[in-house]
This record gives C-alpha cells, structure tokens and sequence, in this order.
C-alpha cells in the first residue's frame, strides 16, 4: 500500500448472535424468544427437548412472526434426558431435525456424537452424516464434547470420538464450555477447523469436571481472543449464546446474565483493527 494512502475500513464480520432456548431453563421456549427479541439477539437456536413447544415447527412458526425474530438453528435432541424425544430412533431425529430446519429456514442442525453404547449409529455415524448432508442445504454440525474424568483417568462416554477434529464431518460446532471441561484448547481448534467450523456455543468454564457453562468473560477459557480470532478470518457462520441460567434467583438475574453474555460477544466479535488483518483461523 502506498505511503500515505488511506488505510481501508475492515469489512463487519457478518456472523449473527443468538440465543440458545437453553440458556433460559427451566422457563418455556416462547420465554426465550421473548428474552431474545427484547434484549437484542439475532435469532435464536432452538434446543428441542420435553417442552412441546420446542418439539412443534408450526408453534415455532408463530413464534418466528410474533417476535420478529428468525431461528437460526435447530439443536437435536441427543442429550440423556431427551433420548425418548421424536422418538428412539437416532437416524429418524436427525430426519425430523432436517425437515424442522428445512420448514424453519435454520441453515443448521446441532448434534452430537453417538453414546458409546449406541454401538450401530455410532459404528455409522461419519459416513451416515456425510450422506444426509449431501441430501440438503442445512449443515449438521457436529459438536465438541469431552472425556469422562474420574480418580485421573478419562473415559470417552462417545464414538468415535467426543472431539470431531479428526473425522471427516464437514461441518463442525465449537463449544467452549466443553473446551473448558476437556481442557482443550479452542484458539487452536479453531485453527485446526478451519472453514469447517460454521458453529459456535459462547460459554465459558473453569477447568472442572462440570460441564459449566458459565456467563462468556467469568471463567478461564478464552472467549474474547477466540470471538477476536473468528472477526479476524471474517467468520460468517452463528455464534450461540448457551450459558447455564438455572440458579437465577428471578427472571430479571436470568435476563441480566443473558444481556451480560450478549454484550461481551458483540463487543469482543467486532470488525478487527488495521493492525490485526494479517491474523486468521484455520
């Protein structure tokens, strides 16, 4: 560049926050749209569990218009307590989250991988997400879990993997609460992801076993160089706020924490300055 020229403004990273419907447990999906359409957040990402709302595209839909807010991604149903949601089938959820994200327009579906016990889907799992991911244009993200750790020894409660660094899954979401409780590090999964990271869950932890989610900025992950990182390369995929609110004492603690996590990630994923362009993940 020549001396003296003006030094061009650094393009907006263009990715959108939201709000996952976990981080309002235990009040109702439509109190997180609420929340989220008050407080200032993009869209939201739908965690489908025992709430039928979460379970019902056409009681989302009206949702999505009354709140004038988009869902942005839909997350399966593949924690314990939601093993007998859509059925018991793992293959026939991800159908059903497809088809919901489809309906929806959320451009991703959120799952994790199999339970070790769960040895067919799990013995199919890569190849069997590579195939529904060439059947549509939602993405299936696979997210980062973490070991088991008990008397120093770690056990994987999922297969694989709980990581998903090193199978072929084009698609792959980051969360950093895991990333706390595996004791890994996200700056160098991020970078090690590279374009196939197109999803991220804000939260933060303190290094235990717990798997935390902490309000983004009151643990010891590195949530701001990582959102700091991710504008730098310009990612344009979804960050989501998914903190852990269930301890608020009233609604207005919870929307106080929710308004905390939003305002850190905004402030922390803003346009890089001049002096960081020559930086970018993956």
């Amino acid at each position: 560049m020549p001396r003296g020229a003006p030094v061009p403004a650094p393009t907006p990273p263009s990715a959108r926050v939201a709000l996952s419907t976990a981080s309002t447990y235990p009040e109702s999906t439509a109190s997180a749209f609420e929340m989220a359409a008050r407080l200032g957040y993009d869209g939201v990402e739908i965690m489908v569990w025992t709430d039928p709302v979460s379970q019902d595209p056409e009681a989302l839909r009206r949702l999505v218009d009354y709140h004038g807010i988009p869902i942005l991604a839909i997350h399966a149903p593949c924690l314990l307590l939601t093993q007998r949601v859509w059925g018991t089938d793992p293959w026939a959820k991800l159908v059903r989250a497809r088809t919901v994200a489809e309906t929806l327009g959320a451009p991703t579906v959120v799952v994790h991988p199999p339970f070790r016990w769960q040895r067919d889907y799990a013995r199919e799992f890569v190849t069997g997400i590579e195939r529904m991911a060439g059947e549509t244009d939602v993405r299936f993200a696979v997210e980062n879990m973490f070991p088991l750790r008990a008397r120093g020894r770690e056990v994987s409660a999922y297969a694989p993997d709980w990581s998903p660094v090193e199978d072929d899954y084009a698609h792959v979401t980051l969360d950093l609460s895991h990333t706390s409780v595996s004791r890994s590090d996200p700056i160098a999964l991020a970078g090690v992801l590279g374009e196939r990271l197109v999803h991220v869950h804000m939260a933060d932890g303190l290094g235990s076993a717990k798997d935390e989610h902490l309000v983004p900025g009151r643990g010891t992950q590195p949530c701001a160089e990582l959102l700091e990182l991710l504008a730098t390369g310009s990612f344009d995929g979804t960050i989501v706020v998914e903190i852990n609110t269930r301890r608020a004492e009233s609604r207005a603690q919870r929307e106080a924490d929710l308004a905390e996590a939003l305002a850190f990630t905004r402030l922390h994923f803003a346009a890089p300055s001049a002096a960081g362009l020559h930086h970018t993940y993956g």
